[in-house]
């Protein structure tokens, strides 16, 4: 029987909980990780999805001294192309946004979700944090603390439980927090896929009726990774062609836009959901990541909004043991709960509300759809508006997203000055 003590115990170790480990032992607090350890891929086990992490997150991890063994494996973003294909009778016209329109190199990066796993892992077992590859089973919560609990035996005591466990989160049924799970009725394949016509950077977004198809910058600049979307009955489709067939679908449905397409990835599906849950804190507990949150994959807001989470968290931790507070405390999950609360209802009210325009064929909405790319073609500051507000939160950035966090180059009217 193993037991141990801790200041914050972090349930789940996927990129979320991984990052929350890093970000909270970065503020001082004595951290343990519960959870597997990243599975080696293999056909039998892979992960086709890649993560495109806005220029926020890439501060977090360079300031969390991961980004330096994650860049070889990273694509700039340096534009995203919006293309109108649902047939409407009212087409919007295309729309570009370029990062050099914000003074950026780039929006951020596309990272390989085991690429950036392995990464975050390796760091993990570079700091003083706890690392124990269990499998929590119960947990008890007190006013004074937490007891986390595995069948092996092991037991681990703590002040503040993090869930990072995902949707099916133990550490939300543990503190008793609702929440509400909707589905679209539609699925989404990730893959990636090789093509005769560079990407020069771009992300495509191909908004069609019935869902969507993005590609994603791979550092190959004749590859690209691929999120397309649809009714159930059609994900199970394509799901079931051979490569070949599969490959030449594809290439009908970009049309030509990254010119033939060579030859495509193993294939992984999953059902598009979007979870909320009534509270991101509870007694004893902070939910981050989709424990509290699952938004459909539109507009590379699901894992910069858990990131969010995570950094936003630590900030709170942070002040409360400088102050010599109880991590844990209602204060520090009421201040935890009330930095959240406007970033993540804006990105699930937002998401929501496009992925259900797409699905609308109601003449009104596809005219507003088109007057609003009409705009934003002929007003650069509108366009300007609309990408700030893409990159970033309504509220101020955590510590550790700040332009400068992670030596990022910070603007002045002198020009950029290194922090």
């Amino acid at each position: 029987m193993i037991s141990e003590q801790s200041d914050i115990a972090i349930v789940g170790a996927g990129p979320t909980g991984l990052a929350a480990s890093l970000a909270l032992a970065h503020a001082g607090a004595r951290v343990a990780l519960v959870g597997s350890p990243p599975v080696p891929q293999s056909p039998q086990r892979l992960d086709t999805r890649t993560a495109a992490l806005l220029q926020s997150s890439i501060d977090m991890l360079r300031a969390l001294g991961v980004f330096d063994d994650l860049k070889p494996h990273a694509a700039p973003l340096l534009a995203i192309r919006i293309i109108d294909d649902t047939g409407g009778l009212f087409r919007a016209p295309d729309v570009e946004f370029r990062a050099s329109e914000l003074g950026l190199e780039a929006f951020g990066y596309n990272i390989a979700n085991s690429v950036l796993v392995e990464a975050l892992y390796r760091r993990a077992g570079a700091e003083p944090i706890a690392r124990h590859p269990v499998t929590v089973d119960c947990i008890a919560l007190s006013p004074s603390g937490a007891t986390l609990s595995a069948d092996d035996g092991f037991t681990l005591t703590a002040k503040l439980v993090v869930g990072a466990d995902g949707r099916h989160s133990i550490c939300r049924k543990a503190a008793g927090i609702g929440g509400s799970e909707r589905r679209y009725g539609k699925g989404a394949i990730a893959t990636s896929f090789a093509h005769g016509v560079p990407h020069r950077g771009v992300s495509i977004e191909l908004h069609r009726q019935g869902g969507s198809m993005t590609t994603v910058p791979l550092p190959d600049p004749y590859a690209s990774s691929l999120i397309w979307l649809g009714d159930d009955a059609e994900i199970e489709a394509l799901m079931a062609l051979d490569a070949e067939a599969f490959t030449a679908a594809l290439e009908q449905r970009l049309g030509g836009l990254l010119g033939s397409i060579s030859e495509t990835s193993a294939r992984g599906h999953f059902p598009v959901t979007v979870l909320a849950a009534d509270s991101m804190t509870g007694r004893r507990t902070a939910l981050v990541g989709e424990a509290a949150h699952v938004l459909p994959p539109i507009g590379a807001q699901g894992l910069n909004l858990s990131l969010r989470d995570a950094a936003t968290l630590a900030d709170c931790v942070k002040r409360a043991l400088k102050e010599g507070r109880d991590p844990g405390a209602d204060a520090v999950l009421r201040a935890y709960e009330a930095a959240r609360k406007p970033d993540v209802l804006t990105r699930t009210v937002g998401i929501d509300l496009l992925s259900r325009s797409l699905l609308s064929g109601f003449l009104p909405l596809q005219a507003a759809r088109g007057l609003v790319s009409h705009g934003l073609n002929a007003l650069p500051p509108l366009r300007r508006l609309v990408m700030r507000l893409g990159m970033a939160p309504p509220t101020e950035l955590p510590s550790l997203m700040r332009p400068g966090a992670g030596g990022r180059p910070v603007a002045t009217a002198r020009g950029p000055v290194q922090a």
